[in-house]
């Protein structure tokens, strides 16, 4: 279980996460949503170590990591993907599944991976990771190298940006596929009513302020009560 306790995160006097209390099981997809400037990305990476709160606790199956570094979390299990994937000039997509997994992964995990996120190996294991790929195989991509760590953990952060709408619909498959076949949760920043319909549960955020916190049918529920009432 990865629990967050009193988060706070202020930068120059602005408070951006106020007191974020929240317990997130294992085996769950979590869609944290809410309007531009709520928090949604700033409470992903602080959970990641990107960003460091300004007080409370993080707790990863009751160990205490708020103060672990990117790298030692990602050994613990937490992954993360950006909302624009980076390229590598003269890297394949075998140099960064290798790199993504300290247990030198083989051929089959590679293939595993690639296959789980909707990609062919023989087409993707020699290209290069660069302009050349649209920005949909490139979510894709970075999806398989979260794969293939084999976290407990994976955190998506508006993963819609940036890609088409035949390759957002195809996203949302690729999505809907790891949450089935893979042993892990998902904690995902969004705005799109398909991404929502994958959730098990969904946040709400307001101001840096838990404004829902439920499962998905009784979220959605509030939601659009609310639009109709505006």
């Amino acid at each position: 279980m990865l629990e967050l306790i009193d988060i706070e995160y202020k930068i120059k006097g602005k408070t951006i996460l106020n007191k974020i209390n929240l317990s997130i099981d294992t085996n769950k997809v979590l869609v944290i949503t809410g309007h531009n400037g709520s928090g949604k990305s700033t409470l992903l990476k602080i959970i990641m170590g990107i960003l460091k709160p300004t007080s409370g606790k993080i707790l990863l199956d009751g160990k205490d990591i708020t103060k672990l570094k990117i790298n030692e979390r990602a050994d613990l299990g937490l992954t993360f993907t950006f909302q624009t994937p980076i390229t590598f000039k003269g890297i394949t997509v075998f140099d960064l599944l290798l790199m993504a997994n300290k247990k030198y992964p083989t051929y089959i995990d590679m293939k595993e991976a690639l296959g789980g996120v909707g990609l062919c190996p023989r087409e993707y294991i020699d290209r290069e990771v660069d302009s050349s790929l649209s920005g949909g195989e490139l979510k894709r991509i970075e999806l398989a190298t979260a794969l293939i760590k084999k976290g407990k953990y994976l955190m998506l952060d508006e993963p819609e940006a940036g890609i088409d709408l035949w390759s957002f619909d195809s996203l949302v498959n690729t999505i809907k596929n790891i949450k089935s076949k893979n042993n892990l949760s998902m904690i995902i920043v969004s705005h799109q009513q398909k991404i929502l319909d994958i959730a098990d549960e969904i946040l709400v955020l307001d101001n840096g302020n838990i404004k829902y916190h439920d499962k998905k049918r009784k979220v959605l529920r509030k939601l659009n009560s609310f639009k109709e009432v505006k």
